[in-house]
């Protein structure tokens, strides 16, 4: 998974005013993932399978106990949130990776769920519709 991949949520919309999210290599190639079964002003080409990317996540010892700790003043836990979005990410890159190597250059669908496994560990998973996509 090269280094240099960098995933930002967007502004852009759709024509039905529907964000998307793009991912953009950073060697100039571009990797689009929606959440929509389509793309605006492109076309699905083929489709070429699904894809997941998951990521199991626990926090050390220090970290749960500065996470308790956050839990007595209330409000957000900020020990879990860079964490939980460094899972998400991961996440996306392993599926647009696998995405990648089936030959596809976009994912549509993309849904990213969050699952518990027992008490400390959490799943991340990224899955979506691998396609290949071209301009209308």
């Amino acid at each position: 998974m090269p280094d240099t991949l960098e995933v930002s949520s967007t502004n852009h919309k759709t024509e039905a005013d529907i964000p998307i999210i793009e991912v953009i290599d950073l060697s100039k190639s571009k990797f689009i993932v929606v959440t929509t079964p389509t793309v605006a002003g492109y076309k699905i080409k083929k489709v070429l399978g699904l894809v997941s990317g998951l990521t199991p996540r626990t926090r050390g010892v220090g970290g749960t106990f500065k996470a308790a700790f956050q839990t007595i003043k209330g409000g957000e836990i900020k020990a879990f949130t860079s964490e939980i979005e460094k899972a998400r990410v991961q996440a996306m890159e392993r599926a647009i990776e696998k995405a990648k190597e089936i030959g596809a250059n976009a994912i549509v669908g993309m849904d990213i769920e969050t699952s518990n496994m027992g008490d400390t560990i959490m799943m991340i998973s990224a899955t979506g519709t691998a396609v290949a996509i071209e301009p209308e």
